[in-house]
């Protein structure tokens, strides 16, 4: 079997047709979407309907619970003051705009799907089996992947929120991070995605696109939201923020 995983969309209209585009020329038999649908984005009922319109599998993330639930907090780990100012800007212009019946979808989005069909076994989460905004970097200690690994009780852990893609195999189990499509946080721009092949010994592929990285900053900076959520995924995540 051939699967694409796709993450952390953030409302990025244009990132997702161009990672679709993408998708669709891998050819995989099945997509999944592990959550992040909506925030500082311009477009969170057009991605949400762009995956429900596709009938893509999807598990719920920390920031479309807090919009689907209009919660006051995403679950975010800001780390200054004016960070998490602008993250509360950015959670409520899209609690604002996110439709009632876009909003009952993120409800009902499951906290994590699994495949246990047959083998490989597959686990997939937002941020962790843990946590729905637990970060797992790819440096922390290879005691807590373990313990992660024993928890989640499977061969391949498909998981995202970081932003970061990268694979890791702990002991017999593979960690496979699948990025972000509309929202990187690695220096580079372009979106990223997973493709997981399960035919004989299971191989991953991180797959980065190119997308109309202007187009969509420029929407952003036609509503009002903060400025420096376009500065973000024009710098792949590394626009520091103006003192």
């Amino acid at each position: 079997m051939k699967f694409a995983v796709i993450s952390d969309i953030h409302a990025n209209q244009h990132a997702l047709q161009a990672v679709w585009e993408d998708i669709e020329n891998q050819s995989p038999d099945l997509v999944y979407c592990l959550g992040d649908l909506v925030g500082y984005g311009a477009f969170p009922n057009e991605v949400i309907e762009f995956i429900r319109d596709r009938d893509i599998s999807t598990v719920r993330g920390n920031y479309d619970e807090g919009v689907g639930f209009d919660m006051d907090d995403c679950g975010c780990a800001y780390k200054t003051v004016e960070e998490d100012r602008l993250g509360k800007l950015s959670l409520l212009w899209t609690r604002q705009r996110t439709t009632a019946e876009n909003k009952a979808f993120l409800q009902e989005l499951p906290l994590q799907i699994r495949l246990e069909g047959r083998r490989p076994y597959i686990l997939l989460v937002h941020g962790s089996p843990r946590k729905i905004n637990e970060y797992l970097y790819q440096d922390r200690p290879k005691a807590s992947f373990e313990r992660i690994a024993k928890l989640a009780g499977t061969d391949v852990l498909l998981f995202g929120h970081t932003h970061l893609p990268y694979t890791k195999t702990i002991n017999s189990t593979l960690f496979v991070n699948a990025g972000s499509v509309g929202k990187s946080k690695d220096g580079d721009p372009r979106g990223s995605y997973a493709i997981l092949n399960t035919g004989g010994r299971t191989k991953v592929e991180i797959r980065r696109v190119r997308y109309d990285v202007s187009a969509a900053a420029d929407a952003i900076r036609e509503t009002d939201l903060p400025d420096h959520f376009a500065d973000l995924i024009e710098t792949g995540g590394v626009a520091l923020l103006e003192t």
